[in-house]
């Protein structure tokens, strides 16, 4: 059920839980790819975002997109026309290369505040431009989308109840604009900012959350992860899956494939095709005694900047136009599309090398020496209390695609203000949830819900203090206010 003025975020849980828990492969059935004639490939994914603000008329909610194209003085926002381009330009650039004998692939994540802003703003080209992307036979087996947070939140200062809320209200925002066949084909996940918690416990609790959410893979950032033993990834295994284990402070764990992101500058490798040529150089990789392909992964901003916005669309186009005519064992694939042709040659997770977030090796080593045990919340907090007396560097704080930007360092004005809000929202709404899971079809609920996920967006930290902590302060106080007794 869609409210009037707001966006479509929940109230179809069980319906949607149904669909996404689905069995069996969604994309291997639909390839043209044979891994027997392949010595590498490449997965590219572009990454799509505009936050909501309060900065509409009499200070709605609207997308900073449309902010943006009615304040085309300030900044840099007379791009708005050109980022609203690069939003649906895939639809004319994939048929034309399908058309001339090429066989590309893309994978998109759009966060559920733009996908929203795109229906306030009335912008049904793109949206026509998506659901074509997302629907049409023709092109489904060249296109993936991936799923994301609904408010571009950063997982790790996330309050851990509301991770799944942000997965549910993206799946509930992409079915009511593509539909649920559409949804069911959604099974990577794309964490905002490349950003994984390493805190153990907030780690479990979103691995959890997507496992329980339907999804079957992640990508993640090169350096926030490591090897059990605490060494870094070798060259090797950036270029095969890996298996993320999330081990609880209670000792219980949970698992889920990774695809790995390399370092580097993500919009110049991904703007010029860098993954591309680099998977020409490579050959077949060894796992289980077996041979498989190697492949390079990659995540870009898919409009922002320069490069994204002028030289990716020849770029691309160039590298499938040169892998059509050399023939030379490499393919552009998508990430859910690789693993399932890796399942079918009899591959599985068990294979794939574990991983586990970066810093918890040191973690694990402090628990075992620590006097009192070693498992619980408890024991945690001061195994990494003693870690950072004796490294103030070491940090439980997560890893994203940038390691000089802290997402909690002088942001307690967000971050309290988040705490707040969602420690209300669950204090009142869950027991009423319990009982009638009908209630999140309600305005009430609805309402407030917005306001939680708007106020966890990462724009409102990303961009330092001003403007966007004026928007935060704003949104917070709305939030109070419906959640008042």
């Amino acid at each position: 059920m869609v409210l009037d003025g707001l966006p479509p975020i929940a109230g179809r849980e069980a319906e949607i839980q149904a669909v996404v828990q689905r069995p069996g492969p969604v994309a291997a059935p639909h390839s043209n790819l044979r891994l027997e004639t392949l010595r590498s490939a490449f997965a590219c994914a572009l990454h799509m975002h505009q936050p909501t603000i309060p900065a509409g008329a009499d200070g709605g909610l609207i997308s900073h997109l449309q902010y943006m194209q009615e304040h085309p003085g300030e900044g840099d926002n007379h791009n708005a026309e050109p980022f609203a381009q690069c939003y649906r330009r895939l639809v004319d650039i994939l048929p034309r290369l399908i058309a001339e004998g090429c066989n590309p692939r893309i994978m998109l994540d759009y966060s559920g505040t733009l996908l929203w802003g795109f229906e306030q703003m009335g912008r049904h080209d793109i949206l026509e431009a998506l659901q074509r992307l997302a629907t049409d036979p023709a092109l489904t087996p060249h296109v993936e989308f991936l799923g994301t947070f609904w408010g571009h939140a950063v997982a790790p200062s996330t309050p851990i109840p509301d991770i799944t809320l942000q997965l549910q209200a993206w799946q509930h925002q992409f079915a009511a604009q593509f539909g649920l066949d559409a949804l069911a084909r959604v099974k990577g996940f794309s964490p905002p900012e490349m950003h994984l918690p390493n805190h153990p416990d907030t780690l479990f609790a979103l691995v959890s959350a997507l496992r329980e959410c339907g999804y079957r893979w992640l990508l993640v950032q090169e350096h926030s992860v490591e090897n059990p033993d605490g060494s870094p990834l070798s060259r090797r295994q950036t270029l095969i899956p890996n298996r993320l284990v999330a081990r609880h402070s209670s000792g219980e764990a949970v698992e889920i494939v990774a695809l790995i992101k390399t370092q580097g500058s993500d919009t110049k490798l991904v703007g010029q095709m860098q993954p591309c040529y680099e998977a020409l150089g490579l050959e077949r990789q060894t796992l289980a005694g077996r041979s498989l392909p190697a492949i390079v992964s990659q995540i870009a901003d898919g409009e922002n900047g320069g490069v994204m916005m002028n030289e990716f669309p020849p770029a691309f186009e160039q590298a499938h136009r040169r892998l059509a005519a050399e023939s030379a064992g490499t393919a552009a694939v998508n990430g859910t599309e690789w693993l399932e042709l890796l399942e079918a040659e009899g591959f599985s997770s068990a294979d794939y090398p574990a991983i586990q977030a970066v810093g918890q090796h040191l973690l694990w080593r402090q628990l075992e020496q620590q006097p009192g045990g070693a498992d619980g919340p408890g024991a945690v907090s001061a195994a990494i209390a003693a870690l950072q007396a004796a490294d103030p560097g070491f940090a439980m704080e997560g890893a994203s695609w940038t390691n000089n930007l802290s997402w909690v360092k002088g942001y307690e004005s967000v971050l309290e203000p988040m705490q707040q809000v969602s420690a209300a929202f669950h204090a009142r709404f869950d027991p009423l949830v319990a009982a009638d899971p009908a209630v999140t079809s309600s305005p009430d609920y609805q309402r407030a819900l917005l306001h939680l996920l708007l106020l966890e967006t990462s724009c409102f930290r990303y961009w330092g203090q001003g403007t966007w902590t004026d928007y935060a302060r704003e949104i917070h106080r709305r939030g109070e206010a419906l959640l008042a007794p």
